[in-house]
């Protein structure tokens, strides 16, 4: 059940990058550069992949109009800091981060880089958004 739940979350993750993005892209051919940077699962494992077919489900395809950066700490929470700063020195456009210490990660390397959370225990509770009606920065 864990792993369907995460199987879930990625994929509505995966929808609510893209889709404010879907017009913008389809009228100025712009690449969109995600950088997703994972805790739990490698990149090749079902929650990323489906992620990843989500998005060429709303149109985005690698290659295309689309670029994914993948960043896998392991399992192990040292790595993600030096993980999230590769992502923006490749100048993503938003970062999809998959539990807490990753999300927190992101938000210290990228302040001024949309971050998507996957998951997120109480993500007001322990400060990632100011509320769920309006998360903010």
């Amino acid at each position: 059940m864990y792993q369907v739940r995460r199987r879930q979350l990625l994929i509505a993750a995966g929808a609510l990058v893209a889709a404010p993005l879907a017009a913008e892209a389809q009228q100025a051919g712009k690449v969109w550069r995600i950088g997703v940077l994972l805790t739990l699962s490698a990149p090749a494992e079902d929650p990323p992949q489906a992620f990843r077919q989500r998005l060429r489900e709303l149109g985005y395809v690698e290659g295309r109009n689309l670029a994914i950066d993948w960043r896998y700490a392991e399992g192990r929470s040292d790595r993600l800091p030096g993980l999230a700063a590769e992502l923006v020195r490749l100048g993503v456009d938003v970062i999809v981060a998959d539990i807490t210490p990753a999300i927190r990660a992101a938000m210290r390397a990228a302040p001024a880089v949309p971050i998507v959370m996957s998951l997120a225990a109480d993500a007001v509770g322990n400060g990632l958004v100011s509320s769920l009606a309006r998360p903010g920065g």
